[in-house]
């Protein structure tokens, strides 16, 4: 019996493997942040669980059996396979729940919906081939960006002192939806890191620096080892834009 198997038995924790991406080395954690997100809600639940790469060229034959015509992400929970990822975060907070694990949904609904679009944004601005719509798409980026920001300086209700006057102090909060991590988190910040990494790259964007409310939420997430230790090298994730990030003609 493995250490895991002893673990989970003794601590009386659901049996939990997760598939994700493996990267160009086929071992390697590779650039996904659907794979991320799933990654960062196992850890900020506080369980023990497995971790497999999945290299997509060599596809062994067991898996294509537990999960076909499917790539990773995807999950056993207790031998039962789970392949939507958002259908696997509403599952996981729902099993894993208070009083033995945190409740990751955010308290202020509004978190859910920030920065919803940069992602998209970005997407379109990285893969778009053309000079005379590059300005557009990069002002359509900078527009969400900016959205983002402002979300992220106004203070949270928790944040303001009603008997203070004067204008509202801007926010210190260190995530979306105040000093902890969320789903919310898992969902966006994978995100927000490959924008960051691949517009650099590639375009030579660099978030502004007067973003502060954005650079101060990415900061927190660089201190934190459910961010780091799930996240992919930048190689890879520079590598999977290699041919999805087109040269402006």
């Amino acid at each position: 019996m493995s250490w895991y198997e002893i673990a989970i038995k003794k601590l009386d924790f659901p049996t939990i493997e997760l598939f994700v991406k493996a990267g160009s080395d086929g071992e390697s954690i590779g650039n996904c942040p659907f794979s991320q997100r799933l990654f960062m809600i196992l850890w900020l639940k506080g369980v023990i669980f497995n971790v497999t790469t999945v290299d997509l060229k060599r596809k062994p034959a067991d898996l294509q059996d537990l999960a076909p015509g499917t790539n990773p992400p995807f999950m056993t929970f207790n031998g039962e396979v789970k392949v939507d990822v958002n259908k696997i975060e509403e599952f996981l907070e729902e099993k894993l729940a208070p009083p033995r694990y945190p409740r990751l949904a955010p308290k202020h609904p509004e978190a859910n919906t920030a920065g919803i679009d940069v992602f998209a944004k970005f997407s379109a601005y990285i893969k778009n081939p053309r000079k005379d719509t590059n300005d557009a798409l990069e002002k359509a980026l900078l527009k969400s960006l900016r959205r983002l920001d402002d979300f992220l300086r106004t203070p949270l209700s928790e944040e303001i002192d009603a008997d203070a006057s004067g204008d509202l102090p801007e926010s210190s909060r260190s995530f979306l939806d105040g000093p902890d991590l969320t789903l919310a988190d898992c969902n966006l910040l994978p995100k927000l890191h490959i924008l960051k990494v691949v517009a650099k790259k590639y375009r030579g964007f660099e978030i502004p620096e007067e973003m502060a409310g954005v650079w101060r939420y990415l900061n927190c997430a660089y201190k934190r080892e459910e961010f780091t230790s799930t996240c992919p090298a930048e190689r890879e994730i520079e590598f999977a834009y290699l041919d999805v990030a087109k040269r402006i003609k």
